[in-house]
């Protein structure tokens, strides 16, 4: 059960995956602090974490990246097709941006350091249970950099590809231009915030709306764009031109 505000009798249930019991324990510890998350099972790597899924029905699954056999960017796609409600946060001790990027295509919700502190473990695991967790503006600019990086050697790949090379090329040219959105001018205004890495609160401060307000409107964008996270929000929002690269200000 997702938490609905700040406090909530109805705990998180979670899922914790790691090959090195170490790491399951420092986990433990860190949930521990806080009555919100309630564990429910472990798994010493990916397969193990797939069958106990379909067992228990976990809220959110704390996935280690690296483990042996089946890896947390494989059962992290396994699990998604299978089960697409499941919140899914990947724990690595590496901050390498082509991780994050690849676990975000597989259809991961989050990403956390093990060296971060365990409040800031628990302050980003409660606002990914209830949609909240904003991408740091840091992140939001490797991210936006990464997409750029992706898109134009996408678009290399088009026009060294043959007969088909200028249709293709006058697409991408164009695709920014002539896209059709199914979002509201307004919507449009509270991507491109999000793009940027600012909280559902800044952006209310920014737009002079409610925060309750652009926590609807935040929905609505998700479900129409068929989106799962703020992370993909930033990704649409660039190869759209929403918010191009290079917009972004620290």
């Amino acid at each position: 059960m997702r938490l609905s505000g700040s406090r909530s009798k109805q705990t998180v249930k979670v899922l914790i995956v790691d090959d090195h019991p170490h790491g399951r324990e420092g986990m433990r510890d860190i949930l521990s602090m806080d009555d919100a998350f309630e564990i429910i099972g472990e798994a010493d790597g990916g397969e193990a974490a797939i069958a106990q899924i379909g067992e228990r029905m976990p809220d959110l699954v704390l996935m280690d990246i690296h483990m042996p056999g089946v890896g947390g960017l494989e059962a992290t796609q396994r699990i998604k097709l299978l089960y697409p409600s499941v919140i899914i946060v990947m724990v690595t001790v590496s901050d390498d941006i082509s991780h994050l990027f690849e676990a975000i295509k597989r259809g991961a919700q989050g990403y956390l350091l093990k060296n971060l502190a365990p409040s800031a473990w628990l302050e980003y695991l409660r606002a990914v249970s209830i949609d909240e967790a904003p991408v740091s503006k840091e992140l939001a600019f490797r991210l936006l950099k990464e997409f750029a990086a992706v898109s134009a050697a996408d678009g290399a790949a088009s026009s060294s590809s043959g007969n088909g090379a200028p249709a293709a090329k006058a697409a991408n040219d164009s695709r920014t231009e002539s896209f059709v959105t199914p979002l509201t001018n307004r919507e449009k205004e509270i991507l491109e915030q999000v793009a940027l890495g600012r909280s559902n609160r800044a952006v209310a401060e920014e737009l002079g709306l409610s925060e309750h307000t652009v926590k609807n409107h935040l929905k609505n964008i998700l479900q129409k764009l068929h989106l799962q996270n703020r992370v993909q929000l930033v990704r649409y929002a660039v190869e759209n031109g929403i918010a191009p690269f290079g917009g972004h200000q620290g």
